[in-house]
């Protein structure tokens, strides 16, 4: 995987050639799956070897799972350790909530004897990871045919709500994690000030986190049941309460599949809040380079979303359409951006 030129991503290690032929694993921590990788750098680019999944919950710690994979592997002697986490990492720390672990950099270096531990947020991680994307990852919601030169804005729905951007210093984009996605979200309407009302009794703050996320998604459709009692098939009734499958997944084919009217109004009430947290966001960063809408969500609802009522409502703002309107914005159909991500920068981030 070499990088595209599309993303010309600072990475001031690309040229030193002590960086090419290192081994690399990588890690991405999420609360459900684990996905572990071994890499080889060279050419500016990563190379991978292999990669495995593992049930998070399974394990008490990711020196666990990691001594697990060296075994399984048979590595030896691998240089360097690349880790993406779910929440803020500080200097060189992260508890992510969602986890319930606690990491250390200098830990890992201890224990594996690495001569280098890097971890970042999930989100910076995917920022660089899509810097590794062929033009056809790049589903076009609204494009001038490239991007443009510019701050670039980062969205991404999944378990929790990502947000990270690119900042272009005029010839580079530099990427960015942040903590935006508990921001506190604010209704619009009388049914969304209902919706408010509902999450606030059982959040108290509510964060966009609360509406843009897989738990996001099924409050939305539980506010629809419970409150404004649109009626729930029977048979989707039992679907869901058996937990036979995705929720997101099992709401998308009710609504395309079976046209079931709760599912459907669900669904458009996201794709409509993701545009409004997608303004948001374009609009604090002024990225003016272009929007990334990524995560698990929008993958799994990609056919359900049309691309030009998104555009109309991503573009409305009380003084700032004219910005609005030019950004292009392209959805992303790859999903290991974040572990490719964290390996890229572990291969070149220092020269």
């Amino acid at each position: 995987m070499n990088l595209n030129p599309k993303f010309p991503l600072f990475l001031p290690g690309v040229k030193n050639s002590n960086n090419h032929n290192v081994s690399i694993i990588g890690a991405n921590l999420r609360e459900d799956i684990t996905t572990i990788a071994y890499y080889i750098s060279g050419n500016g680019g990563i190379e991978t070897k292999t990669q495995k999944k593992y049930s998070t919950k399974d394990y008490s710690s990711f020196s666990d799972i990691l001594k697990q994979f060296i075994q399984e592997e048979q590595l030896e002697n691998v240089k360097r350790l690349g880790i993406s986490v779910p929440g803020p990492v500080l200097n060189g720390k992260s508890s992510p909530a969602r986890l319930g672990w606690n990491f250390d950099v200098e830990e890992y270096k201890t224990t594996f004897g690495f001569e280098d531990v890097c971890m970042l947020n999930d989100q910076e991680a995917a920022a660089y990871g899509i810097g590794l994307l062929e033009d056809s990852d790049l589903d076009a919601i609204y494009s001038s045919g490239h991007l443009e030169k510019g701050n670039v804005a980062i969205l991404a729905p999944g378990n929790g709500l990502g947000e990270a951007g690119y900042f272009f210093d005029g010839k580079y984009l530099r990427p960015f994690a942040t903590e935006g996605g508990h921001s506190e979200f604010s209704p619009r309407t009388n049914v969304e000030v209902e919706f408010y009302q509902f999450l606030n009794n059982i959040y108290g703050i509510v964060s966009w986190e609360n509406v843009l996320s897989k738990t996001g998604l099924f409050n939305i459709y539980r506010f629809l049941r419970d409150v404004k009692r649109h009626p729930e098939p029977e048979w989707l009734s039992d679907k869901l309460n058996n937990g036979d499958g995705n929720f997101t997944e099992e709401i998308f084919r009710a609504a395309i599949e079976d046209d079931v009217m709760i599912c459907k109004i669900a669904l458009d009430t996201f794709v409509e809040f993701l545009a409004r947290e997608a303004n948001n966001l374009t609009l604090k960063l002024k990225a003016t380079g272009g929007l990334l809408i990524t995560g698990d969500i929008p993958q799994a609802i990609r056919k359900y979303i049309d691309k030009d009522k998104f555009y109309e409502k991503f573009k409305i703002s009380d003084k700032m359409e004219d910005m609005l309107k030019n950004i292009p914005i392209y959805l992303i159909n790859k999903d290991s951006t974040n572990i490719d991500g964290v390996a890229l920068y572990t291969a070149y981030y220092k020269d």
